[in-house]
């Protein structure tokens, strides 16, 4: 089994598959991941890091265990917007977003980021990109 195939079950798999609102939070959850506007996976990294979790979200890119991260943290790091946006987008109350994020998050980004280091250029976008297709 390849790494995206590996990716694509966990993520399919922690978020319940890929039906319904699933679906919704996966894109908005890849979407976080993608966007030049928030800075994509570095700057989801830095969120971390200003709100005093960058050991967190240090153990997910290192090869090292993951560490793990609660509902609440998750919602200290994304804002309540940005939670809202993708509980709205799912179909999902705020607090199951921020729970399923607390159970995705940690295992995505440490198969993003196999080697220890983010990806640099398109490297990521074509990842999540086969993963959206896989999810489809």
């Amino acid at each position: 089994m390849g790494l995206f195939d590996e990716l694509v079950g966990k993520a399919a798999g922690l978020l319940g598959g890929s039906e319904g609102g699933n679906a919704g939070l996966l894109d908005g959850v890849m979407g976080m991941l993608t966007s030049k506007e928030s800075g994509g996976l570095s700057g989801l990294v830095q969120s971390f890091q200003q709100q005093g979790l960058g050991d967190i979200i240090s153990s997910w890119v290192s090869t090292g265990q993951n560490q793990p991260i609660s509902a609440e943290q998750i919602q200290q790091v994304l804002g309540s917007d940005m939670i809202q946006n993708l509980a709205a987008r799912a179909g999902l109350s705020t607090e199951d977003v921020s729970a399923k994020l607390a159970q995705c998050l940690p295992g995505v980004i440490d198969k993003l980021t196999p080697d220890g280091v983010i990806p640099e250029g398109g490297l990521l976008d074509k990842g999540l990109g086969f993963l959206k297709s896989r999810l489809s």
